[in-house]
């Protein structure tokens, strides 16, 4: 939805070793400006983006959406350039030590916002598996239903659809003129959410009318058959009208008027846009081939471990032969999505049984299995952490893609549940929430070198917790580490070094079990969201190296569980102020061990 407010990844140089996130009792003298001027920012955030303030628990803004008109977001530019000269101005020396971590974090924040305004990134407001219009089908999910009150803002909110939808079209319509559109070959198909709602002939299914379906006792009957009706009279009226003006703009121009190029190099400032987007992604400011050949190189040593599972495996063929063999062979898929909900629910509370061991500190917010909403599970990823609502009356949710079965692979369901459930998303993410004493920048931001890296990591600690039963797992999260490795090849590949599509589709069919249906939604995923792919394996290899520092620093006095709580400590945060703190942790050991 807004990426820089939902994907906080920074770009940083050294940050000075620090203790955990714990905000003075007492700010210090130079202190004092840098929260005011942080707490003014956020409030000025929730204004400008009335879905997060919902999100995040703040009801001042329920009856309104956002606006993305081009002067709404010229404005938008300005007031960030006035924050960052602001922030300039401050004495960072004389910062506290938990405060320069926020100041760094919140500069960064500032910084990525700003680059992308300037590069004119709004004028894509989609990507390939999310959009600024299939997202709003969400809005039921996160909206308050708990009185009279919640359903008059949440039917403001449904009036000011219409207006929502024309402000992006606009911005389409700009994107198209300055050749700032996605790419033609990862449109195909991305207007059937749009239909889904311009078509639509019976208004009660839809998404929007959701939260009248079942509405409080304490609302009487009379007034809520009132609202029913005019949800009813608004949907039918004015969103069926709106996504209809919308469907005929994407389909009658959008689409055919879209680039058929699909390096991000090939768009207006192309180089600048890839290289900020690498830097915000990652939190690293590294050269496109030098990530290339990384990825080169991860990508030859994991085959080396793939083929050595399949020859544990007694399995008489070569690789080719056991990929077709994966893909192909009726036990390993379920055939009904529940079925593939019960798998992936083994695998959630199998997890959770042995947490206790690698984790001293677990969150108390609890998670459940759900499938990828039906809107868009047809161009979704295989699965996805869906984070709680705030104010403890929801849960987080692992979500499985139960679209296309034989496209989701059991053996694989093992290794995306480390990943999106435990001891991945939802504990990182629910930790992070539980962190009360950070700033609200701090708590609700997302990095996704560190929280993608984070995941990726959980996937290979599931080895040593003895997770994955048989060697078809094995080779389940082998094929992922693949996955990610080979996105280090093909995201740069793309988008600087004049790879074709066919060429990053050979690279994944070749060398993972994904089905085919997989490989294309994610290579045109790579396409539509240039550098976030690269964060992931990024993220995994610095989280390993400073482990592997820690162990041969600590030796016999290392402890795995409190490398861990190190790790989660600060929340989401760059990876070079995780290196900062693993460093100061490996002190504190050593400091410990050496007194008498």
């Amino acid at each position: 939805m807004f990426r820089w407010l939902l994907s906080l990844c920074l770009t940083l140089g050294a940050v000075e070793q620090v203790d955990s996130a714990a905000v003075p009792v007492t700010p210090s003298e130079a202190d004092r400006p840098f929260i005011e001027l942080y707490e003014r920012e956020w409030q000025w955030r929730l204004r400008e983006y009335p879905q997060l303030a919902t999100a995040v628990g703040v009801h001042d803004y329920d009856d309104r959406l956002g606006s993305f008109d081009l002067r709404s977001q010229r404005a938008r530019l300005r007031q960030l350039v006035k924050f960052r000269k602001e922030l300039g101005q401050l004495d960072v020396a004389g910062l506290s030590p938990p405060q320069r971590i926020n100041h760094a974090v919140f500069a960064a924040q500032l910084d990525n916002a700003i680059a992308a305004l300037e590069l004119d990134a709004h004028l894509m407001p989609m990507t390939s598996d999310s959009s600024f219009y299939a997202d709003l089908a969400m809005l039921p999910d996160v909206h308050p239903r708990n009185n009279e009150r919640d359903y008059r803002n949440y039917l403001a909110r449904l009036r000011a659809v219409p207006r929502y939808l024309d402000e992006h079209t606009d911005l389409l319509r700009q994107g198209l003129a300055r050749g700032m559109t996605l790419p033609a070959v990862v449109l195909q198909g991305r207007e059937a959410p749009i239909r889904a709602v311009a078509e639509a002939t019976d208004i009660e299914s839809l998404a929007f009318y959701t939260p009248f379906q079942s509405m409080p006792s304490t609302i009487p009957e009379t007034r809520a058959n009132e609202l029913r009706a005019e949800a009813r009279e608004l949907i039918r009226n004015k969103l069926v009208p709106a996504y209809g003006r919308l469907l005929r703009y994407f389909v009658s121009t959008y689409q055919p008027g879209a680039r058929r190029t699909i390096a991000a190099y090939d768009l207006p400032g192309g180089a600048a846009y890839y290289r900020q987007q690498i830097r915000e992604y990652t939190t690293l400011d590294l050269d496109p081939e030098a990530i290339h050949q990384i990825g080169l190189g991860e990508v030859a040593r994991i085959r080396a471990e793939m083929d050595q599972v399949i020859h544990d495996a007694g399995f008489e063929g070569d690789f080719a032969a056991f990929l077709d063999f994966l893909r192909n062979d009726p036990q390993f898929y379920a055939r009904t999505p529940r079925e593939l909900l019960m798998h992936a629910s083994y695998w959630a509370k199998r997890i959770d049984g042995l947490l206790p061991k690698y984790f001293s500190q677990l969150p108390r917010q609890p998670y459940g299995v759900a499938p990828v909403p039906a809107a868009i599970a047809p161009y979704y990823t295989t699965g996805r952490y869906n984070p709680a609502p705030e104010g403890g009356n929801g849960a987080g949710f692992y979500w499985v893609n139960t679209w296309k079965l034989e496209a989701r692979p059991l053996y694989a369901l093992a290794a995306l549940t480390l990943h999106e459930a435990v001891p991945g998303h939802h504990l990182q993410t629910a930790l992070a929430s539980e962190q009360a004493a950070q700033p609200a920048f701090r708590r609700y931001g997302y990095i996704s070198a560190f929280g993608e890296g984070w995941a990726l990591y959980a996937e290979h600690l599931g080895v040593e917790m003895g997770v994955y039963e048989t060697p078809y797992d094995q080779f389940g999260r082998l094929t992922y580490e693949m996955w990610r490795a080979a996105r280090l090849v093909v995201d740069t590949g793309m988008h600087a070094k004049g790879w074709t599509r066919e060429e990053a589709l050979s690279l994944l069919r070749e060398n993972t079990a994904l089905s085919e249906h997989e490989i294309a939604t994610e290579v045109d995923r790579y396409i539509s969201w240039p550098g976030q792919a690269l964060s992931y394996k990024l993220g995994e290899l610095k989280i390993r190296s400073l482990r592997q520092l820690a162990e041969t620093r600590l030796g016999d006095r290392f402890d795995l569980r409190r490398f861990h709580d190190a790790v989660l400590a600060l929340g989401s945060v760059p990876l070079p102020v995780l290196e900062a703190q693993i460093a100061r942790h490996i002190d504190s050991e050593l400091a410990a061990a050496a007194r008498p």
